[in-house]
């Protein structure tokens, strides 16, 4: 009988490790290019990636544009980083907190600080606005019709600009002018050399007129007429004055006792020489006031009906006498204010309504005689 040979199976973990290590020796450089390309595969996939997270940013700040790089999320991190500071007043074109995309667009306008003069009061205003009139509105001020505004609306914003709103008001008031009249001189050839006569009376005119008042923050500064009409129609005074010339008064000599008798009369069958013959004579009549009976007169004498007569005494010196044709021999011992030149006032004994009855008698003539009253032959 043959011999049996007993073969055990080998132990399976020992076949199973040395089956793993004849792989790995016989792949090593399988498994070394595999894990090469997968560190190269994770180095471009990481670069990849990075590369996809970097995003390109426009940024716009008072018109000044430039382009930034960054990998932050938010505009707000995106403007730290690149040191773009945003004031509280200034105006951003996205919210601050928004995120950021690539190619994103952020326009900033800075604000800047003005003043506001208006209504008493001064305001200190931030803004972006552009031009002076949207300042005004942006700080609720409104313009009347006539207000003005220095510099004006349409002016471009600047910094630390003074902004002033002058309020304008008109008024229409009522103001009556007097308007004097004129003379107005008319010759007039009927009447003698300073003779005058108004033919009309003068009336003043009365103009209203329509005044404007133009105030700026309530001082007056302007006012002018924008109407009138006429009240009252001004008339002119018109007066006449003579052209006609004066006839020449005769003149009157200077008697004395001395004088020569220049001629012979006879009257109430007395004869007599006379120095002087007045011609045009005018007469009135006068008497004293009742209870002044036997008044005295300027040359002495008192008063006496049929012998005191006034005269001018540059014309009949006082004392003299003469013969008044048509009523007889009377002495000269009066004056009055009224008797100047060739006029002669006569005494009465009467009622003064009598006297005014003689009233004035012109054309009269007079013989101027002397100191002496002549006497019958």
């Amino acid at each position: 009988m043959g011999k049996i040979v007993n073969h055990e199976p080998h132990d399976p973990r020992s076949s199973s490790k040395s089956l793993a290590m004849q792989w790995k020796h016989e792949n090593v450089r399988i498994i070394s290019v595999i894990a090469v390309v997968a560190i190269a595969l994770t180095i471009v996939s990481v670069l990849v990636g990075f590369s996809y997270s970097k995003k390109h940013v426009t940024v716009n700040v008072d018109g000044i544009e430039k382009t930034l790089e960054t990998r932050l999320d938010t505009v707000r991190e995106v403007l730290d980083e690149h040191a773009i500071t945003v004031g509280t007043f200034d105006k951003v074109s996205v919210s601050l907190t928004d995120q950021v995309e690539d190619g994103a667009n952020i326009i900033i306008e800075r604000a800047e600080q003005v003043k506001v003069i208006a209504d008493g009061n001064t305001k200190t205003v931030y803004t972006t606005n552009d031009q002076v009139e949207d300042v005004l509105a942006e700080a609720n001020i409104t313009l009347g019709e006539y207000d003005k505004v220095f510099p004006s609306a349409d002016t471009a914003i600047q910094a630390d600009m003074d902004i002033k709103v002058v309020r304008v008001s008109k008024n229409i008031v009522e103001r009556k002018v007097e308007v004097p009249f004129e003379v107005v001189e008319q010759a007039d050839p009927e009447m003698e050399k300073g003779v005058t006569k108004t033919i009309q009376k003068g009336q003043t005119g009365v103009v209203v007129q329509q005044i404007e008042e133009v105030y700026q923050d309530g001082e007056l500064v302007l006012s002018k007429m924008v109407d009138k009409n006429v009240e009252t129609k001004r008339v002119d005074e018109i007066v006449a004055y003579g052209t006609k010339e004066k006839p020449k008064e005769p003149e009157v000599k200077v008697l004395s006792a001395a004088s020569a008798s220049i001629g012979k009369a006879v009257k109430q069958d007395i004869n007599f020489e006379y120095k002087e013959k007045l011609t045009n004579v005018q007469l009135t009549a006068y008497t004293e006031a009742p209870g002044s009976a036997g008044a005295k007169t300027a040359s002495g004498t008192k008063v006496t009906a049929g012998r005191t007569i006034s005269v001018d005494p540059d014309v009949i010196p006082l004392g003299w006498w003469v013969y008044i044709e048509g009523y007889g021999f009377y002495r000269a011992e009066d004056t009055g204010g009224a008797v100047k030149g060739k006029i002669i006032d006569i005494y009465f004994d009467d009622t003064v309504e009598n006297l005014r009855k003689f009233g004035r008698k012109k054309g009269n003539t007079v013989y101027v005689i002397g100191p002496v009253k002549p006497e019958a032959n």
